[in-house]
C-alpha cells in the first residue's frame, strides 16, 4: 500500500513539473534601444539637437523607444560616420556633409556662396532641396532630418578690416571653405575643431573660419579677440539611420520619426541662430571681442571674388549629369522664399 502511495505521489510531482516546464514563461518586451552617434563635443549645437530629438522621440513613443546618445566621436568619428551607420556600427549618425564635398554633391550645393543669411533659412532650404532631388548618395540610409550652421565668419587673433588684411593669413577651416579662403588670399589649414585652440596658442593658425557659436562653445573668444562679419557660407549636416534598423521599427514608431523631420530641421536652425546671438553677446561681455562689419561696398567686393566658385561647381556637377543650374536656381528661390 505504501509503495503504491509513493508511486502515485512521484507521478503527481512529475506531472506538475511537466506542466510547469511546458508552459512558456511570459516575457515582458523591453523598449527598442537605438544608438545615436555624433562627432562634436556634447555642448555644441549638433549634439544639443541630438538630445532634443532623443527626448522628443522617447516622449512621443511613450517610452517605447530609448535613444542612447554618443557625442564627441565616442562611437563613430566625423570621418567614419556615414559608412559606420551604413555598416550598422551605429543605428543613427549625424554627419557634416561639407567634410566630403565630392560625395554629397547636391546637398553640398547649399554651402556655395549663394547668400543664405542664417541657419533658420539654411536648414529649411537644405531640407527642401534634399526632398526634391533625393540624391543617390543617400540610397543606403534612411534620412531623418537635415540642418545647417549659421554663416561663416573670420575669427582671428589680429584684426581683418579689409581684403588686404586677410592675405596670407593661416585660418582653420574645413570642406568647401578652402576655396573661399583661397579666393580671398588666405591659407586654409585643415584640422579638427578640438585641435584648433592649441594651434592658435602655438601660432600654427591665426584664426578660423566658421560660424560664431564656437566663440563660446570652444572658448575661442579667449584667443580670437576679433571677428570679421563676412556672413559667407553655411555648413550642411544630415542625420541618417541604418536601413535595417529603420525597417525593423514598428510602423507607429516610423511615423513618429517621419513626423519630426521638418520640425527638427526648423528647430535646429532656430536654435543655432539664437545661440550665435548668445555667443556674440558673451564674447563682447567676457573678452571685449571686437566685431568688424564690412561696408556694403566691401561686402560686394568680397562676394564678387567668390562667384567663380559657383561657376566651377556648376561645370563639375554637369559633368556628373546633375541639373546643376536648376539646383543653384532652386537654392536661390528657396532662400528668397524663407528669408522674410
Amino acid at each position: 500500500m505504501k509503495k503504491k502511495l509513493r508511486q502515485l505521489l512521484i507521478g503527481c510531482i512529475a506531472f506538475i513539473v511537466f506542466i510547469w516546464v511546458g508552459v512558456p514563461t511570459p516575457v515582458t518586451a523591453g523598449p527598442i534601444q537605438l544608438n545615436y552617434a555624433n562627432f562634436p563635443a556634447a555642448p555644441t549645437f549638433p549634439c544639443v539637437q541630438m538630445e532634443r530629438w532623443k527626448n522628443e522621440v522617447e516622449k512621443r513613443t511613450n517610452g517605447k523607444v530609448v535613444i542612447n546618445t554618443f557625442p564627441g566621436g565616442t562611437l563613430l568619428d566625423a570621418k567614419n560616420m556615414f559608412d559606420g551607420v551604413i555598416a550598422g556600427q551605429a543605428d543613427i549618425g549625424c554627419l557634416c556633409m561639407a567634410y566630403q564635398p565630392g560625395r554629397f554633391v547636391v546637398t553640398n550645393a547649399t554651402s556655395l556662396p549663394l547668400g543664405i543669411p542664417d541657419a533658420g533659412v539654411g536648414s529649411r532650404v537644405l531640407w527642401d532641396l534634399y526632398n526634391k532631388y533625393k540624391p543617390e548618395a543617400f540610397a543606403k540610409v534612411k534620412v531623418l532630418t537635415m540642418f545647417t550652421t549659421a554663416p561663416s565668419n573670420i575669427m582671428s587673433s589680429k584684426p581683418v578690416r579689409n581684403i588686404d588684411d586677410i592675405k596670407g593669413l593661416d585660418l582653420r577651416a574645413s570642406g568647401g571653405a578652402a576655396q573661399i579662403l583661397k579666393a580671398w588670399g588666405a591659407n586654409q589649414v585643415g584640422m579638427p575643431m578640438s585641435a584648433t585652440p592649441e594651434a592658435l596658442q602655438k601660432g600654427v593658425v591665426q584664426g578660423l573660419f566658421s560660424s560664431i557659436e564656437v566663440m563660446k562653445d570652444y572658448k575661442f573668444a579667449e584667443l580670437c579677440r576679433f571677428v570679421t562679419m563676412t556672413n559667407t557660407v553655411i555648413y550642411p549636416f544630415a542625420v541618417v539611420m541604418n536601413l535595417e534598423s529603420w525597417n525593423s521599427l514598428p510602423e507607429d514608431v516610423q511615423k513618429v520619426f517621419d513626423g519630426m523631420s521638418t520640425e527638427q530641421a526648423e528647430w535646429t536652425g532656430n536654435y543655432m541662430d539664437n545661440h550665435v546671438k548668445e555667443s556674440m553677446d558673451w564674447s563682447k561681455k567676457e573678452y571685449n571681442v571686437e566685431f568688424i562689419y564690412l561696408t556694403a561696398e566691401q561686402k560686394m567686393r568680397w562676394d564678387n571674388m567668390l562667384k567663380p566658385i559657383t561657376d566651377k561647381w556648376i561645370q563639375d556637377a554637369q559633368k556628373k549629369d546633375l541639373p546643376a543650374e536648376a539646383i543653384v536656381q532652386d537654392i536661390m528661390a528657396l532662400v528668397k522664399k524663407y528669408f522674410k
